[in-house]
């Protein structure tokens, strides 16, 4: 059974990215998200990565919180 809160590392090795601090510091660094842009629509994420991050939104699964949380720490 999956635990009911992901961490934001969990969600970068679930995206296949580097996962330790720095890395998802130094990835949040590097892309920002337009105003009005759907977390899963910006065009740094693979489709696999974007189908996941629009699935986890829009069936409130397990993983929309630290979704939630990404998409806020993306927009600057």
């Amino acid at each position: 059974m999956e635990p009911a809160f992901h961490s934001m590392k969990a969600l970068f090795e679930q995206l296949g990215l580097p996962s330790s601090d720095s890395e998802i510091t130094a990835f949040i660094d590097r892309h920002v998200l337009a105003p009005g842009t759907a977390l899963h629509r910006a065009n740094f994420w693979s489709e696999a990565q974007a189908r996941f991050l629009r699935d986890c939104i829009e069936a409130d699964a397990d993983w929309a919180e630290v979704v939630d949380h990404l998409d806020a720490r993306l927009r600057r």
